[in-house]
């Protein structure tokens, strides 16, 4: 039986999408069978992500509808053999979702997968509710910022209360800490925020630290996962994230800074 993954945050343009892909795709490349769901429906930008815009045809809220089957709906990547899509639509708002359509789409790929990736859109309204309502365990995706943070803070929230783990009183969702867009040479400069700052206002287990990096947006323009640019940092940050993520042991290798941004705000 699968393990269901939300991607999630409170703001947007933190990098959900990114970490989406790069993390199923790391995944995959491990030899586990990922799929990765899109879940912002009318906006649809994983798949752009992922270069396969061109080959949707069927898509999240047509298999929900009963106006595709999953296996006309779902995508297979060129690139690696284990990573598949299920594109979001652009054509519905996201009052195409139901509780009822997701849950059985999910149980479905469940059957068939061994990790089930849920790209959420930002925020807290119907979208991202759906995305994170299955799921076992939560990214929780951040920016060095307060105003990120302080979002992530709530989403946190939603997901210890509004989740089908928490409706029904079972174990709750397993959280992780991911930090995008980090920037160390900021750090010690005291215009961001620390990692250790980070977690210490979030209170949840650091997965990891993706930095600052061109290779980024370069590999998104290109529709190329960044985990698989094995020459940039961000992509070598990524797959050291998935490595945690089964449980091995990895130096965090993007985070320089020890000195507290409360200690460098105050200046103690």
């Amino acid at each position: 039986m699968a393990n269901v993954i939300v991607v999630t945050s409170g703001k947007g343009g933190v990098g959900k999408t990114t970490t989406s892909a790069a993390f199923a795709t790391g995944l995959a490349l491990r030899g586990f069978k990922t799929v990765v769901i899109d879940f912002d429906v009318g906006l649809r930008n994983l798949d752009l992500v992922m270069g396969c815009e061109r080959r949707v045809v069927y898509d999240f809220v047509n298999v929900i509808n009963g106006e595709g089957n999953l296996n006309q709906a779902l995508i297979r990547d060129k690139r690696v053999d284990d990573l598949f899509i299920l594109p979001a639509s652009q054509t519905r708002d996201k009052d195409a979702l139901t509780l009822e359509g997701v849950e059985r789409v999910i149980q479905e790929l469940k059957q068939r997968f061994d990790f089930v990736i849920c790209d959420s859109p930002a925020g807290i309204e119907q979208g991202a509710i759906m995305a994170m309502y299955f799921a076992d365990e939560a990214v929780v995706v951040t920016n060095p910022e307060v105003s990120s943070v302080r979002d992530s803070d709530r989403i946190i929230g939603i997901l210890s209360s509004k989740t089908y783990r928490a409706v029904h009183n079972l174990e709750p969702i397993k959280e992780h800490l991911l930090i995008t867009r980090y920037a160390a040479k900021r750090v010690n400069q005291g215009e961001m925020m620390s990692a250790e700052d980070v977690q210490e206002i979030l209170a949840v287990p650091l997965l990891g630290v993706i930095p600052e990096s061109p290779s980024v947006l370069q590999a998104s323009n290109a529709g190329i996962p960044v985990t698989l640019d094995t020459h940039s940092d961000a992509g070598q940050a990524y797959l050291d994230v998935v490595a945690r993520f089964l449980g091995e042991e990895r130096p965090q290798r993007f985070i320089h800074s020890k000195r507290s941004f409360f200690s460098r705000l105050f200046g103690t």
